[in-house]
């Protein structure tokens, strides 16, 4: 596959066949169409030479198209819930190097459901990545909470709850034994090719960008709106919205 070296474009996948939230990508947040969020800190970030939204439904390209987004075609076959995003990149990526000849070297996950993303840290990312030629990817992360840690998980089975790993629980069973953990931020930044070769997005190896907690905040579910709301109204998170 050709490379642009040096490139980077951001890539919104964007389906709208959310189930959780009818069209998930487009609900109302604090006054704007939930993807803007994305959009926003994008453009403000001045990082990205091409920024692309990979979606199947019309209302979310008419979005895109106002706020000046180019708009990838997804396959009806790519708009299923269990469609593994890597599949929706391969597909744009493959696309565009058919058509154009090359892909930029860099591409940047947008995930619409993250409204809280900064242009810190898209930058931060972004730069890291670019910086270290040998990593395939870059990716932000908030610290795991104690009461979520793996070792405190509990599993149902036969109407019994028990821990899912019971002898480290047993070993850890305080904050101060166990190893710190960390869950997925709001922002992913690969190398193409690494990403295709290794068929994830997280290309190892993957460079951690650590941002507050609250800026990990995923807006999956109905009730997800208001918390967005709440963690705005008591200054825990902050939005791009220029």
């Amino acid at each position: 596959m050709n490379i642009i070296p040096g490139a980077v474009w951001g890539l919104i996948p964007a389906r709208g066949g959310s189930k959780s939230i009818p069209l998930k990508n487009l609900t109302p947040f604090v006054g704007r169409p939930l993807i803007d969020f994305q959009i926003l800190a994008a453009r403000s970030s001045g990082i990205f030479g091409r920024l692309l939204c990979s979606t199947d439904h019309q209302a979310i390209t008419a979005r895109c198209e106002t706020l000046g987004v180019e708009v990838h075609p997804r396959p009806g076959h790519l708009g299923a819930d269990d469609t593994p995003v890597m599949d929706v990149i391969a597909d744009l990526l493959e696309d565009i190097h058919e058509r154009e000849g090359a892909v930029a070297e860099c591409i940047a996950l947008l995930q619409p459901t993250s409204p809280f993303l900064l242009t810190e840290h898209i930058r931060w990312s972004v730069n890291a990545l670019l910086a270290d030629a040998g990593a395939g990817s870059a990716q932000t992360v908030v610290p795991c909470p104690h009461n979520h840690h793996a070792v405190n998980q509990r599993v149902i089975e036969d109407g019994v709850v028990d821990f899912r790993f019971a002898e480290q629980r047993a070993a850890a069973f305080n904050k101060q034994k166990k190893e710190k953990h960390y869950l997925f931020g709001n922002f992913l930044v690969f190398r193409a090719e690494a990403a295709l070769a290794q068929k994830t997005p997280f290309a190892n190896p993957s460079i951690p960008i650590e941002i507050p907690f609250a800026h990990g905040f995923d807006l999956d579910a109905p009730d997800d709106v208001k918390l967005g709301q709440a963690l705005l109204a008591a200054g825990l998170v902050e939005l791009t919205n220029s």
